[in-house]
C-alpha cells in the first residue's frame, strides 16, 4: 500500500480508499466488520462513508453506525482516517437536507454520534446546493474545524465553476477550504473529470478521491456482450449501469481482460490501476459486497500498467475533446 498526501495538507492517506456505501444495505453488519478487519489488515487507513448511506434500503445512517459499532469494538478509531458527508435528506422536515448552516451543525453531531467518535478527519459536501450561498457553508465548516469536531473539509460532485468559485470564497472570506475532491471517475467516465476538474485539482493542490472506479461493477466483467446480467445484479436497473452498455465499452472490456488474462490478474484489478497510476488521483475508493471481493480489489495494489497497456486503454477510452 502507497501513502499519499491529502491535496496540499500533512494528512497521509492510503492510496486504496474503503468505500462503505454497501454497508447496512448489500453487507450486513457481520460482513461489515469482516471487511472493515480485511482493509485495516491490508495496510488501509482511509475510510468513506456519508450520512445519507444507506437511507435507500433501510435508514440514513446506517453506513455511519455500523462504522461507528466496529470502532467502538476494535479501538481502532486512531488507526482510520474517517471521511463522511453531509448534504442528502436525512429527514422530513424542510431543514433536514442541503448545505445551510443550520443543517451542517445539527448533521455533523449526528454523525459523530452514529461514528462514536468526538472528530471527523474529512468532512465533505455530498455536492453543491443551489439554494444556500457558498460563503454560508465555508463558514460554517470552519466553525467545525476550529471547534476540533472536523480536520480537514472536501466536497464531492462539483462541476470545476463551483469548485473554483468555493475556493475563491474561501480565500477571500480567510476559512477553511476544501483540501480535496471526490469524482466520478472511471477509465468509461474520464470527460466530467479530465476536462476542467483534472486540471483545477493539479494547480491548486486539491487531493482527488474518486468513486465508481469499476463503473458501477461494468468493469468487473461481469455485464457481457447479448448475455443477461447474472441475477440480483444490483446495477440492472440503473440507468448509469444501463449507459455503459455500449460496443466500444464492451470492447474495453475485451481489451481489460486480454490484459489481466496475460498477468494473470482480474479485469477488476486491471480497472484499477488504470484509475489509481493517474498523477492526480490520491485515493480510489474501493467498495465491497464480501470480504473476497475486497481481496480481489486490493490486488491492485501489485500491478503496475506498462506504458504500452495505458496507451491503449487511454486511446479506447478516449472523449471527443471538440
Amino acid at each position: 500500500m502507497k501513502f499519499k498526501n491529502l491535496g496540499r495538507t500533512g494528512l497521509r492517506v492510503s492510496d486504496i480508499c474503503l468505500g462503505t456505501m454497501t454497508f447496512g444495505w448489500s453487507a450486513d453488519r457481520e460482513t461489515s466488520f469482516s471487511i472493515m478487519d480485511t482493509a485495516v489488515e491490508s495496510g488501509c487507513n482511509f475510510f468513506d462513508t456519508a450520512n445519507i448511506y444507506a437511507r435507500w434500503a433501510t435508514h440514513a445512517g446506517a453506513s455511519e453506525e455500523i462504522i461507528g459499532d466496529w470502532f467502538q469494538q476494535t479501538g481502532k478509531r486512531h488507526e482510520v482516517v474517517l471521511a463522511t458527508k453531509v448534504r442528502g435528506q436525512m429527514g422530513d422536515g424542510p431543514n433536514d437536507e442541503g448545505l445551510s448552516r443550520a443543517h451542517i451543525m445539527h448533521a455533523v453531531e449526528d454523525s459523530l454520534r452514529r461514528l462514536r467518535t468526538d472528530y471527523i478527519d474529512l468532512y465533505q459536501t455530498h455536492w453543491f446546493d443551489d439554494a444556500t450561498p457558498i460563503e454560508e457553508t465555508l463558514h460554517a465548516l470552519d466553525d467545525l474545524v476550529r471547534q476540533g469536531k472536523v480536520r480537514y473539509i472536501g466536497c464531492s460532485n462539483y462541476p470545476a465553476w463551483k469548485l473554483c468559485k468555493a475556493l475563491w470564497a474561501s480565500d477571500k472570506e480567510g476559512v477553511a477550504r476544501y483540501d480535496s475532491l471526490q469524482p466520478h471517475y472511471n477509465l468509461l467516465h474520464r470527460a466530467e473529470f479530465e476536462r476542467e476538474l483534472m486540471p483545477l485539482c493539479l494547480d491548486q493542490g486539491l487531493g482527488v478521491i474518486p468513486y465508481s472506479p469499476l463503473a458501477g461493477g461494468f468493469l468487473t466483467g461481469k455485464y457481457r456482450r447479448g448475455e443477461s446480467p447474472p441475477p440480483g445484479t444490483r446495477g440492472l436497473q440503473s440507468p448509469r449501469i444501463q449507459a455503459y452498455i455500449t460496443e466500444k465499452n464492451f470492447a474495453i472490456l475485451d481489451t481489460l481482460g486480454e490484459m489481466a488474462a496475460d498477468r494473470g490478474k482480474s479485469i477488476a484489478q486491471i480497472a484499477l490501476a488504470w484509475v489509481r497510476e493517474n498523477p492526480a488521483v490520491t485515493s480510489v475508493i474501493i467498495g465491497a459486497n464480501t470480504v473476497a471481493q475486497l481481496r480481489d480489489n486490493l490486488g491492485v495494489i501489485d500491478v503496475g500498467l506498462t506504458a504500452q497497456e495505458k496507451k491503449t486503454l487511454d486511446t479506447m477510452s478516449a472523449w471527443d475533446e471538440s
